[in-house]
């Protein structure tokens, strides 16, 4: 596909602010749910990670950072769709050492392994929810 292939697939960019918009939707209600069951589970609900505000705002930077790094590997990858199936677990299990280093080291006050868990889970419900809302807004070929 030429780059002006590329462009013409590419959503619009009110589509693309719905999409995103409902992407940090969905990534943060399952968040919550991961949430709430870290906090029935053991972990304290005073836990800065797990409160509201915070797992919130990290969400929203996450699809947002993510969908700024699907554009630019798209826009300079001679073949993005090859270089995002090696870059996207890759990141995702680089998001873990800090979750794994936090569980051992309990850096943060309030930590257990429940609530370090519970981060690891919300790594990957974003990428999970937004990674198929990046192929739909701006896809990728090889």
């Amino acid at each position: 596909m030429t780059a002006h292939a590329l462009h013409a697939t590419t959503a619009s960019v009110p589509r693309t602010a719905v999409l995103l918009a409902a992407a940090v939707v969905v990534a943060g209600a399952a968040n919550s749910v991961i949430a709430l069951s870290a906090v029935a589970a053991g972990a304290s609900s005073e836990y800065p990670p797990l409160m509201v505000p915070v797992y919130l705002a990290f969400t929203i930077v996450g699809v947002l950072a993510g969908y700024a790094g699907w554009r630019i590997i798209r826009s300079r990858a001679a073949r993005p769709a090859r270089v995002l199936r090696v870059l996207v677990p890759v990141a995702l299990v680089l998001s873990w050492v800090p979750d794994v280093i936090l569980a051992i080291v309990q850096f943060i006050p309030g930590t257990n392994l429940t609530g370090a868990i519970a981060l690891a889970l919300m790594h990957a419900v974003v990428v999970g929810v937004a990674v198929p809302v990046y192929a739909r807004i701006a896809p990728v070929a090889d």
